[in-house]
């Protein structure tokens, strides 16, 4: 998604993102299961717009706190689907709330949403994809790709020319170890 960086840079709803936390590392639970989610959410739409719902979404999801979101019944589904500050989607809300119940087990077999990434890497994007699939559910190659290029797993978040990939460089993300690097063309 390296067009990212000609399209984010000064705009109002995406350079925030594109300067701060796309493609930066991340480890933090509630922040990794936030990403995840709004990958679901953008499955099919703009990310524009999942940009402009993020604040609806993080008030409407109590601040992706995983271990309330995996509590939600039927009544927080309803709430959610009658949101319009939120993206709503039947099957991505209930893939979300699904999702946050998985990374809570994982705590229990790895020690947590962060540890289970890293145990799989390193990692091509298909063997990715598979293993999200095989853990998660509403998991597409797109929703798996976009998740780990925005935590630094899987290389192209930037150009080498754009000034945020040596603020990220220097970080030392997962990708750098060569592996999840796209081929040059």
């Amino acid at each position: 998604m390296s067009w990212y960086c000609d399209i984010a840079p000064g705009h109002p709803i995406h350079g925030p993102y594109h300067d701060r936390e796309y493609g930066f590392p991340e480890t933090d639970e509630t922040r990794l299961f936030e990403r995840l989610a709004l990958e679901i959410m953008q499955a099919g739409l703009s990310w524009e717009i999942v940009l402009k719902k993020r604040a609806g979404m993080n008030e409407a999801f109590h601040g992706f706190a995983v271990d309330r979101v995996a509590a939600y019944g039927e009544r927080d589904i309803a709430r959610l689907l009658a949101d319009a500050g939120i993206i709503r989607n039947r099957r991505k809300v209930e893939a979300i709330i699904e999702n946050a119940g998985r990374i809570k087990a994982l705590r229990k077999s790895v020690g947590g949403f962060a540890q289970w990434i890293e145990v799989q890497h390193p990692l091509s994007k298909d063997e990715w994809v598979k293993r999200f699939r095989q853990t998660f559910v509403f998991m597409g190659g797109e929703v798996v790709g976009e998740f780990l290029l925005s935590i630094g797993y899987l290389a192209d978040a930037h150009r080498e020319s754009c000034p945020v990939y040596k603020t990220i460089a220097r970080k030392k993300p997962r990708w750098m170890d060569g592996v999840g690097k796209t081929p040059k063309r």
